[in-house]
């Protein structure tokens, strides 16, 4: 195993316009971060090569309100299967929690699996990456105070940054952050403002925004990405130069989530865990024989199926439902908790409404 970090000078820093930008974020520029996102990677002669999610949501870690970032990628080069999966917890100045990346490509002879764990534990920066080549395993670890890690901005973390400049429609002058390069060491990452352009997305012509990332791996080996973003956030493509493939949006988002679709998924919510704690509640104290009682048969009978045609149709109302606990389920078998009632409560109370009516409805921008 090699170590790195803490043995070595750290040379790069962050710049203070970087640092002052992730200070200076307002909660609800945040809030307008909060969407899902699905792309498509295509080669140059626009063959489909696989698919490109980004999710972010407001969650629970360390015991402090943060921002989850979910991406993933899956596809296949020269018909190799390949992929990267992304799972950061941020906190509302951009600070990395936990952050996993995993990334995986099948050859014909062998695979190739990264991982890279990150995360904060007593005021350093504890950096894990374990390279799995066929029958081969590399790790590594590096650990950083966290002083000398200010201004980290990784896989997970450069997502929701972009996102907020785009909404700005603005990159202020010299962002200057700090990345790992692949042997774990801190390097530069700047993020630049390209300008408008006019595209066409799905047969209507829309503005985007551009933004260029550049990680300095090397005097000589800088790797820069090109991206261009609605005004509302959403990315529209993606490239990295000298990459024969595109990230590209092939039909424009919906706008049918509003912050009144919002609220009402998070009462679904609520309503739901409510019943849930009522009828086990319920459950515990009683113990009725209805089967023996004729009536009261019949009259669950009938509350039965009027639940029934209820609860479907208010399912068919609003899809997002199923959405969300499809959403859950997945997080659930990628995490693989050995104690799954903790990680569904860890999971579902950022959507509790702790905060007075007028609150939330002033906090929601119609926007989204």
């Amino acid at each position: 195993m090699e170590n790195n970090g803490a043995q070595q000078e750290a040379v790069t820093s962050a710049s203070a316009a970087a640092l002052s930008f992730s200070d200076s974020i307002n909660p609800k520029e945040l809030q307008r971060c909060v969407f899902t996102e699905n792309l498509v990677s295509l080669s140059e002669s626009g063959r489909d090569l696989g698919k490109f999610n980004v999710s972010v949501e407001f969650a629970f870690r360390a015991q402090q309100p943060c921002m989850l970032v979910h991406a993933q990628s899956h596809g296949a080069i020269e018909d190799s299967p390949c992929g990267t999966t992304v799972t950061a917890y941020i906190t509302c100045d951009l600070e990395v929690l936990e952050e996993d990346y995993y990334e995986y490509m099948k050859l014909e002879d062998r695979s190739l699996e990264k991982r890279c764990h990150i995360a904060q534990r007593d005021g350093n920066i504890l950096i894990t990456k374990v390279t799995t080549d066929g029958q081969e395993v590399t790790e590594q670890s590096a650990a950083y105070p966290q002083s000398v890690a200010r201004g980290l901005i990784t896989e997970g973390s450069h997502l929701l940054l972009m996102r907020l400049f785009a909404l700005k429609k603005k990159v202020p002058e010299n962002m200057t952050f700090i990345s790992i390069d692949h042997n774990l060491h801190i390097i530069s990452a700047t993020f630049e403002q390209l300008g408008v352009e006019s595209v066409e997305i799905g047969g209507e012509c829309v503005e985007v925004f551009g933004i260029k990332r550049t990680l300095q791996f090397s005097e000589d080996d800088p790797q820069t990405w090109h991206c261009y973003f609605l005004s509302d956030g959403h990315m529209v493509s993606r490239v990295q130069s000298g990459s024969p493939m595109v990230v590209k949006m092939l039909e424009l988002p919906s706008h049918e989530e509003t912050g009144t679709l919002k609220l009402t998924i998070v009462r679904c919510v609520n309503m739901m865990v409510i019943c849930i704690c009522l009828i086990v509640a319920k459950l515990e104290k009683m113990s009725l024989s209805w089967e023996e009682d004729m009536q009261m048969q019949s009259k669950f009978l009938d509350q039965k199926e009027e639940l029934k045609a209820d609860h479907a149709f208010h399912l068919r109302r609003h899809p997002e439902i199923r959405a969300l606990i499809t959403d859950f389920l997945q997080f659930l078998l990628l995490r693989k908790p050995d104690e799954v009632f903790p990680f569904a409560r860890e999971y579902f109370l950022p959507f509790a409404c702790h905060r007075p009516q007028s609150e939330s409805t002033q906090d929601v921008d119609p926007s989204i």
